[in-house]
């Protein structure tokens, strides 16, 4: 046994280890060449000829997708704001503050803060917000913190003028010319805001009408009886607003005085100081093409019939479109079980009768939209 112990190293040592199988490397296959986006490669030598399936197969590889342009990151975490000229631009904070700030002069200082209004406006910005509709923002979110001090409801107010100004003109006369010069893209025809004799006046004293209106004075509305103006009493262009205030109290002063300029501008600096104010026809209709500045109509049934009950009807649809309340006398309409000679029936009384005028006033809205008719 140590015989055998002792002549196993010598042959392990005799054996020679197996040999491993020699690899031989393959060489590299070639790479497709590489193609950049947008490009056409180049056709094949054996191309077929026009007209065969093949040729398709050569030029299905094209790209028609336009190469990708990468454009450059916008500061502010891309944050951006469009102003009222079209531009783009960074969003800056601090800019919001200041013009809160600016507007808050007057107020009380420890009870109404611009810095919390515009901490709240900023925490509803999104990428593309128009720096109106920031003003829009401001002003409502003012306008929410009314109950906790009323300098807020002034604030708002004063955003929201301010945003006016900024997307009107200011220059009565030439406010006027846009208004006279409407055209009804739908129709295709012109419509103009203002009748043909005021506008003569109007632009005979453009320089003195121009001269005479304060456009401080829009900041002595509230904020609720602005959004009043603004929705239903101020002139509008396509859907937008390019009235202000003052524009809608001179455009009414020349409505009614005409050529009697000085008192014109006499009533025009009453009714901006809020001395006295005109009803809302007149605030409507004054110095337009439909000069209807009566407040209230009282009508009576025409005749106990159909064609009396509705020739009645009609004149009070006629008068609710031009803004006019009205009131209707209808003691001479038979009672409920009547008999009807005519048809050799009864009558079914007042009450369906007064539905259909309520109806049709409240479809038939004073001044086309601007308030329910009544």
């Amino acid at each position: 046994a140590r015989e055998n112990i002792s002549l196993a190293p010598a042959l392990l040592l005799q054996i020679a280890p197996a040999s491993a199988p020699k690899t031989i490397p393959f060489p590299p296959s070639p790479k497709p060449p590489t193609i950049p986006r947008g490009a056409v490669p180049n056709p094949s030598p054996r191309a077929s000829p026009p007209g065969s399936r093949a040729r398709a197969r050569d030029t299905c590889c094209r790209d028609p997708r336009p190469p990708r342009v990468r454009r450059k990151a916008r500061p502010g975490g891309g944050m951006y704001v469009v102003k009222r000229d079209g531009r783009q631009e960074a969003v800056h904070f601090d800019k919001i503050t200041a013009r809160l700030k600016k507007l808050a002069y007057g107020l009380s200082q420890d009870h109404c803060d611009p810095v919390l209004v515009a901490q709240k406006v900023c925490a509803g910005v999104y990428r593309g917000v128009t720096t109106s509709q920031l003003d829009e923002l401001a002003a409502e979110t003012a306008a929410a913190m009314t109950a906790s001090h009323p300098d807020y409801a002034s604030l708002a107010a004063r955003i929201a003028v301010s945003n006016l100004h900024k997307n009107t003109m200011k220059s009565f006369s030439e406010t006027v010319k846009v208004m006279y010069t409407h055209f009804n893209e739908r129709s295709g025809l012109m419509a103009p805001l203002i009748a043909d004799d005021v506008y003569e006046i109007m632009m005979k004293n453009a320089t003195r009408l121009d001269s005479e209106i304060i456009y401080d004075r829009d900041f002595d509305y509230d904020f609720f009886g602005f959004k009043t103006l603004e929705r239903s009493y101020l002139l509008k262009v396509g859907g937008k607003v390019v009235e202000r205030p003052q524009h809608m109290l001179m455009r009414v002063s020349v409505g009614i005085h005409k050529d009697d300029i000085e008192s014109a501008v006499k009533t025009y600096h009453m009714m901006s100081q809020r001395w006295f104010t005109h009803a809302s026809p007149t605030l409507f209709n004054a110095g337009t093409p439909r000069p209807q500045l009566s407040s209230c109509f009282l009508v009576c049934m025409k005749d106990d019939s159909i064609e009396g009950i509705y020739d009645t009807l009609s004149e009070c649809a006629s008068i609710s479109k031009s803004a006019g309340g009205i009131g209707v006398s209808i003691h001479n309409v038979r009672a409920t079980g009547s008999y009807i000679r005519g048809t050799n029936g009864t009558s079914n009384g007042i009450v369906p009768m007064l539905r259909v005028f309520n109806d049709t006033a409240r479809y038939v809205d004073q001044g086309g939209g601007k308030r329910k008719g009544k």
